[in-house]
């Protein structure tokens, strides 16, 4: 049967998108009234134990995380609008060393309106750029490092610091066992910085170990429209959790779905009661300290 005349998300020319809410139903929505109805604008009470944290990733229907190493080919226009949408709201994001790389990050907020917006709303202009990254392979030329205007934060076990770049960088160190401790270097996001909602932009490595560490809230995953076939084996054929299996599985409970032009949008918290899961036995020397850099760097 046709949808409503009235129910079409399809923007006309010089309109927002508009996305199908399919669960729980209702009327249509904007990018940005889905990141006020995601709560993302709240700031939890002073004295919270820790931030809340987001995973946003994108995979193809059967399964691909990136194509020729890079997640962009995947995205579509809704897609790429519920990327920056969430990035608008949020404290910090978080990303492996390797993605930085790969995806050649710039500077996290590109509209001029964005930051004015945040700066109304009593945040930073923009948020943190929070790095993970274990030898500090980053060129001064990626053009995150390059932007003068960026703030940058350094994740890492390192005592090592990156050559001079024309950001502002920053270090957060917290080490165990000679790899990152990623609860300790969260705790310390919020303690030094002030960071109470975290957006994690992958990649899959690091994905896995914040799971395994239970460090996750909220798994926000974008199902692009694409069959990309490929090989796991082959190294490039990532998953959104790149490493061992977790054991046992970890549960999730879906939260919500939005559609736009074939793009679904899936929302899935943990399940209460269920604890940090843990590398599988026949991996058991990875653990919720990142060896290397979102395991690459």
């Amino acid at each position: 049967m046709a949808a409503e005349a009235d129910s079409d998300p399809r923007p006309e020319p010089g309109q927002p998108l508009r996305l199908r809410r399919l669960l729980p139903a209702g009327e249509p929505v904007t990018v940005p009234e889905t990141v006020e109805q995601l709560g993302l604008w709240d700031r939890r009470a002073q004295g919270s134990e820790r931030q809340r944290v987001l995973l946003n990733m994108v995979s193809t229907v059967d399964g691909r995380a990136t194509l020729g190493g890079r997640s962009a080919p995947l995205s579509g226009r809704a897609d790429r609008e519920m990327f920056h949408g969430l990035r608008s709201a949020v404290d910090a994001v978080l990303v492996g060393a390797g993605t930085v790389r790969m995806e050649r990050y710039g500077r996290i907020i590109h509209e001029e309106s964005v930051r004015r917006m945040r700066r109304d709303r009593g945040l930073g202009e923009e948020p943190l750029a929070c790095i993970v990254s274990g030898r500090l392979a980053l060129e001064p030329d990626i053009p995150l490092l390059a932007e003068p205007k960026a703030k940058v934060v350094i994740l890492t076990s390192s005592q090592a610091t990156l050559p001079a770049t024309a950001a502002e960088v920053e270090y957060v160190r917290a080490e165990r066992d000679g790899r990152l401790d990623l609860p300790g270097a969260l705790t310390q996001l919020r303690e030094r910085f002030g960071v109470q909602v975290l957006l994690c932009e992958g990649g899959p490595h690091l994905s896995l170990q914040l799971f395994a560490a239970g460090l996750v809230d909220e798994l926000l995953l974008s199902l692009s429209p694409r069959l990309a076939g490929g090989e796991a084996a082959s190294g490039e054929a990532l998953r959104i959790l790149g490493g061992p299996e977790l054991d046992p599985p970890l549960s999730l409970e879906i939260l919500g779905a939005l559609e736009c032009e074939s793009d679904l949008f899936l929302r899935y918290g943990v399940s209460e009661g269920v604890s940090a899961a843990r590398p599988s036995e026949a991996s058991r020397g990875v653990s919720t300290a990142v060896p290397g850099v979102d395991a690459s760097g």
